[in-house]
């Protein structure tokens, strides 16, 4: 598989029946870049961060809405998981198939041994559709909240929604 091989993410979507609304823009490694392409893409940007705990034995994804900030010392107390550190470009590569600047909840269609645990932000759930990188930053997909569920189910892994902020 090629890093960041968005077909990959069309594959699994197609045969998921999950419709996705393609919205191709220049690249965007950070969010105040990805902004400037949203426009008329009504939907809920999320921010996604992966981290590893300090043993670097467990491996985290973190989504939520791209205009919340998270503190990692308060994100540790709320994950309960210890000390956490941003996951290395070797770590991102080996678990979720995706480069930084890529990240995304579709990096699971990588994690063949469902190491990777979620943790989402429970407003989330209050979004009608959400959107996503497609494994590289070049275009962001638009999936509705049934079909975010359902790829949730399909990855198979672990993930629980908090409260974040």
């Amino acid at each position: 598989m090629e890093l960041n091989d968005r077909n990959k993410v069309f594959e699994v979507l197609k045969e998921l029946n999950i419709e996705c609304e393609l919205h191709e823009h220049p690249p965007t490694p950070t969010i105040e870049e990805a902004v400037k392409y949203w426009g008329q893409m009504k939907s809920t940007h999320c921010k996604n961060l992966f981290f590893r705990n300090h043993k670097g034995n467990k491996h985290y994804l973190v989504i939520f809405e791209h205009q919340q900030q998270l503190m990692i010392r308060d994100l540790e107390q709320k994950l309960k998981q210890g000390k956490l550190s941003f996951a290395s470009e070797k770590r991102m590569s080996k678990y979720l198939g995706v480069k930084p600047g890529s990240v995304s909840l579709f990096g699971l269609i990588n994690d063949n041994d469902n190491h990777v645990y979620v943790f989402f932000d429970k407003n989330l759930l209050n979004s009608e559709f959400l959107s996503f990188h497609p494994n590289n930053n070049t275009a962001s997909l638009k999936i509705s909240q049934s079909d975010f569920q359902k790829f949730l189910i399909w990855s198979g892994n672990e993930h629980e929604f908090l409260d974040l902020y």
